[in-house]
């Protein structure tokens, strides 16, 4: 259990990370997202990019499987 709660704060640092750098990078994250697909702001899905896409869809899940990975190394590091 404490493995899968290492894994998970990894996941979240990272995720955390992530969505700070995408902030200064100026792109779109997924709340930019689901904001312009429910409408509940001025964003469009015109105003995303390309680079927009290829960060939501291949850069920011990489961040997040990087994530596991640290926390997994971390545990076994730890107590295997």
């Amino acid at each position: 259990m404490f493995r899968i709660y290492l894994i998970g704060i990894g996941i979240l640092i990272l995720a955390i990370i992530a969505n700070f750098l995408a902030g200064k990078l100026g792109l779109k994250t997924w709340y930019d997202l689901f904001n312009a697909l429910s409408g509940s702001s001025d964003l469009t899905l015109a105003s995303f990019g390309i680079m927009d896409y290829i960060w939501l869809i291949l850069i920011y899940p990489l961040f997040l499987g990087l994530g596991y990975v640290i926390g997994d190394k971390l545990f076994n590091a730890l107590f295997g």
